[in-house]
């Protein structure tokens, strides 16, 4: 057993933060903190989990599963910030930390849940929950134990629970890997551009953005185009220089498959063949089987189903996008084939001629300040009654970095808002929410939750201007905030956004709604320099291109799914090697009929971070989500769109019950039916 290192008594996660609403104490966590406190956790919550076992008792609710719910508080802590940080402000410490720990967590959550004398409490329990006298969700903890101990293997053999062991051990240090690597190589493979005459096209904040980034990487001269961990570039559509546009596209599709360091296919061929063997260990038929069936989903045929349904008007409608920007090259009297380079620049032509608007008359009116305060805060305040101040007492661990207390409607505080928006080479790609302190009545605590997004930070004294695709972005996060800061459940299990992974895109892609919607657009949209608000004819603009490029977007989106639910129904014989990998993922796209050479999936395996995280098998998620989302559109329209009595019924219907009621149950109450899938495929144009 390794050698625990001695906390010291200054260590900040010892306790629970004494700032408000235990707010961590960022100003005094350093990387020296992490592992004791690690190590500390781990044996405490050990500790608990032997007096739960070792008591005399008679297993019960209070002494079994609250007494679980309650263990691993200082590991909780440690977790949350020290995950949350390797996400948003890593270094090579943490870095190091996160593989040391990789293997030593795993272990840690084996003992937990294949702890035989700690899982025949909880299947005593399981087997009679409807005789012990408790509310419903109650219950519901018994039964959510007992499916994470039977899923983690707490049902199996001696010896096959060794050989779980093993498998968790050797997936967690991988996953590490493979998302370090990602990482790494965005940051290495940011494209350098000798002149300033090759950026044409962009705008001169972007352009001076990128003088500022070539400066920090030591070639001061040139100018420096981060990549974004999508396999689309927002720069390419705007950059006039087709042979960049082209060294761009190319550079971010070949990361992770073209040798060196950063190469993912040896480890991506791994996880998929160890967890298809501990699919099957579970007597599952592969890891997508052993995923879905604790969705909503919960069958490999329904979203094999769906994907298939979607993807044939999918395609047909990219077929018939590319036509039209064929066409548009042939109007730039160019003669070439239209390439996946090219896609997004004339697509922003073909916009421009039959809107009569670019995307880029737009970013003026999208400043983020306005887009926050005005858009994402302003729709939350009409809908829900719901008010934010900002706090410039609590520590950040960026300078950049926001804090907001929002209140609700009584006046009473509801929780603490953290708002990390830009770029940095020691931040992950993407966007997301995080939970820092989760809300339950169990613990008395109230909620801290951020989110984080990935925009190019303009040169100092210069505003941020937003894409209408950074400000949907920045609505849809904060669609996950309101879940989290809405909870009202008695256990932490449930807390917020613990809910199917298949059902969690949904409140956020709803909220996603008020970017558009009138009211709020209007309030939001004002030029950053003269506050004028954008002229009608704009907005009108605006809203007539909804179902503008959906055929790209959705195909795009459909094949990177194609591409997880390939890899994760394969049994472990079945998973190719290293060297070939590449070669089935272009087969499963052709197997499924949609593989374009202009329409790339948004994500190829070997940068797929969502597969290596919570989304492996359930990348599907955000269409199947997207169902539910349109169908609740439709009911906001139908019953008076931005009115508090509807804010407050989705509200109290579901998003502050969490995880406590099964999730389409919630969505039934909510609704008053099942989904239809009709709204979905009006909003696509696939219908």
């Amino acid at each position: 057993m390794k050698e625990i290192p001695a906390v010291s008594a200054l260590n900040p996660f010892l306790t629970e933060s004494p700032l408000y609403l235990n707010y961590p104490q960022f100003d005094l966590i350093n990387e020296s903190h992490y592992l004791p406190a690690f190590r500390q956790g781990m044996t405490e919550q050990m500790a608990e989990i032997d007096a739960i076992t070792g008591q005399a008792a008679e297993p019960g609710f209070e002494n079994t599963i609250v007494a679980l719910e309650l263990s691993g508080q200082l590991l909780d802590r440690v977790s949350r910030i020290f995950y949350s940080m390797a996400a948003v402000n890593t270094n090579d410490e943490i870095r190091a930390l996160q593989q040391e720990l990789a293997p030593e967590l795993s272990a840690h959550e084996d003992a937990i849940l294949l702890n035989r004398e700690l899982f025949a409490r909880v299947d005593s329990l399981f087997l009679a929950r409807e005789e012990l006298g408790l509310d419903s969700e109650s219950i519901r903890l018994i039964e959510r134990y007992h499916t994470d101990f039977v899923r983690a293997g707490a049902a199996l053999t001696p010896e096959q629970q060794v050989r779980m062991r093993e498998l968790n051990a050797q997936i967690a240090v991988l996953q590490t890997d493979f998302s370090q690597n990602v990482l790494s190589e965005v940051n290495d493979q940011a494209i350098v551009v000798d002149s300033q005459e090759e950026l044409t096209g962009l705008d001169e904040s972007r352009i001076e953005a990128a003088r500022v980034e070539a400066e920090a990487r030591g070639v001061p001269g040139k100018f420096v185009l981060p990549l974004l961990n999508t396999s689309g570039q927002p720069s390419l559509s705007s950059l006039q220089n087709r042979a960049l546009r082209e060294r761009i596209h190319r550079t971010s599709l070949a990361r992770g498959s073209g040798g060196g360091e950063y190469d993912n296919r040896e480890i991506l061929s791994s996880v998929i063949r160890l967890r298809a063997e501990r699919a099957q260990l579970l007597g599952y038929d592969n890891h997508a089987h052993f995923i879905l069936d604790n969705q909503t989903a919960q069958t490999v045929d329904a979203v094999n189903q769906q994907l298939a349904e979607l993807t044939a008007p999918a395609v047909a409608n990219a077929v018939r996008e590319a036509s039209d920007l064929q066409q548009m090259v042939y109007d730039s009297e160019e003669d070439f084939q239209l390439a996946a380079w090219d896609w997004d620049f004339y697509t922003e032509k073909l916009r421009s001629a039959r809107f009569d608007f670019d995307a880029s008359q737009l970013r003026p009116y999208f400043e983020l300040n306005n887009v926050l305060q005005r858009g994402v805060f302003f729709a939350a305040q009409q809908l829900f009654g719901i008010s934010f101040e900002e706090r410039f007492d609590l520590p950040v661990y960026q300078e950049d970095v926001r804090v907001f207390e929002v209140f609700d409607a009584t006046g009473t505080t509801l929780g603490l808002f953290i708002a990390d928006f830009y770029a940095r080479p020691s931040k992950r790609g993407g966007a997301w929410m995080n939970s820092y302190v989760s809300q339950s009545d169990l613990m008395n605590t109230q909620p801290v939750v951020g989110n984080h997004l990935n925009i190019t930070e303009p040169p100092e004294g210069q505003p941020t201007l937003l894409t209408f695709a950074e400000v949907t972005t920045m609505f849809h996060e904060f669609g996950h905030a309101l879940h989290g800061m809405f909870s009202s459940v008695e256990y932490p299990y449930f807390s917020g956004t613990s809910v199917p992974r298949d059902f969690v895109e949904y409140p956020s892609q709803v909220n996603e709604m008020w970017a558009t919607w009138p009211e709020i657009l209007e309030n939001y949209a004002v030029h950053y320099q003269t506050g004028e608000p954008m002229p009608r004819e704009l907005l009108d603009k605006v809203l007539s291109t909804q179902t503008f490029n959906q055929g790209f977007a959705t195909t795009e989106y459909l094949a990177a799914s194609i591409v997880d639910q390939a890899f994760h129904q394969l049994t472990p014989e079945e998973v190719p090697p290293a060297e070939t990998i590449m070669d089935f993922e272009a087969q499963a796209l052709e197997s499924a009929g949609i593989a374009l050479d202009v329409v790339p999936p948004r994500y190829r395996a070997t940068y797929f971070s969502h597969i290596m995280g919570g989304y492996s098998a359930g990348y599907y998620s955000y269409i199947w989500s997207e169902v539910l989302d349109a169908d609740t559109v439709e009911w906001f329209k139908e019953n008076g769109g931005l009115r508090r009595e509807n804010g407050d019924h989705f509200r109290r219907t579901l998003l502050s019950r969490g995880g406590s009621q099964d999730a389409m149950q919630l969505f039934r109450e909510f609704r008053g039916r099942d989904a239809e899938i009709t709204p979905l495929l009006t909003r696509r144009g696939l219908n």
